[in-house]
């Protein structure tokens, strides 16, 4: 048996890191099999020597993230967890992403997204690919949100190819607006979680917000505006140089997209794909990958992913574990 202590930073922080009736304490007993206790100013772990190890890794990254972000849900602890356990690093410990709602700073919560925002931080054009739930659409406009905010730039413009599962938009009721509303909504979900719904109508009106198809994208040059393309897969080679060439002086672009979702027909290739290969190398342009591990949705989208992903050869390894 082995044992060991972290010291205790203050009263409020215990609190939190322990959580509501000990909820997160008792997930790091119950996955690591270790006993946890305070004594003297002092949290105390013992079990076996691994698992006091790995006890010790996980309540000390919990404890800084605490003191980071005066916050912990079950979904981090579970993140850390598992984290440790794997040997994937913690996340940064990058500063937060200061959006126009009183009180509501956006933060990375995997070293990816951490890269992911410190990418758009440093570069003009970043391309960001991965599996859904891992915030490639969210960071990026609460990046936008800021550079606004902080009038580093005068325009957010949040663009998206109007191509979904093969469908056309000529099958849909309503007028133009009406058809293309569905495809923007994502986008506009986004900002209204970082700005007053006021604050996003009077933006939208006084066109610093704008909200559009890609299509409507040919033929503009954007000046000191903070572009965003979501759904990116969806985009063929041409519209994608297409769009990369509306960038203006001053301007940032953000490219995500998730590679395993393409509703292109089957003889185009995906712009996203193309501009991943292409540009690789170019200064200026930097490319992010997130992975299931940067997953923060619910617990079962990681899963869900997961079994969608699972080609011939791991899904017989994982039955043949199964059969051992």
């Amino acid at each position: 048996m082995s044992e060991t202590a972290i010291s205790v930073v203050s009263s409020k922080a215990l609190a939190t890191l322990f959580g509501a009736c000990d909820q997160h304490v008792r997930r790091i007993r119950d996955a690591l099999g270790v006993s946890v206790c305070t004594h003297d100013g002092q949290i105390h772990i013992r079990g076996e020597a691994q698992a006091v190890a790995h006890a010790t890794e996980v309540l000390e990254q919990l404890q800084a993230y605490v003191h980071l972000h005066d916050e912990l849900a079950v979904d981090d602890v579970t993140r850390v967890l598992e984290g440790v356990r794997s040997g994937v690093p913690a996340a940064a410990a990058s500063p937060p992403v200061d959006v126009f709602k009183p009180g509501r700073l956006i933060r990375p919560r995997t070293p990816g997204q951490a890269r992911y925002l410190e990418a758009i931080g440093r570069y003009d054009i970043v391309l960001c690919h991965g599996p859904a739930g891992t915030g490639k659409t969210y960071l990026a406009v609460a990046m936008a949100v800021a550079a606004l905010k902080a009038e580093r730039v005068h325009k957010i413009v949040l663009v998206r190819p109007a191509v979904e599962a093969g469908e056309s938009l000529g099958y849909l009721p309503g007028d133009l607006q009406a058809k293309l509303n569905p495809y923007l909504r994502p986008l506009m979900d986004a900002l209204r979680e970082m700005m007053d719904f006021d604050l996003v109508k009077r933006y939208t009106e006084e066109d610093l917000i704008e909200v559009i198809p890609l299509a409507y994208m040919r033929g503009r040059t954007l000046n000191e505006a903070f572009i965003i393309l979501d759904e990116a897969q969806n985009t063929t080679v041409a519209q994608m140089k297409m769009f990369l060439t509306r960038m203006g002086t001053g301007s940032k672009i953000v490219v995500s997209g998730d590679t395993t979702q393409i509703d292109l027909p089957p003889h185009a290739k995906s712009g996203l794909v193309d501009a991943l290969d292409r540009l690789h190398g170019i200064e200026g342009i930097a490319a992010v990958t997130l992975t299931v591990a940067d997953i923060v949705r619910h617990r079962l989208v990681q899963d869900i992913v997961d079994a969608y992903e699972e080609d011939g050869p791991r899904k017989r390894q994982r039955l043949a574990q199964q059969r051992d």
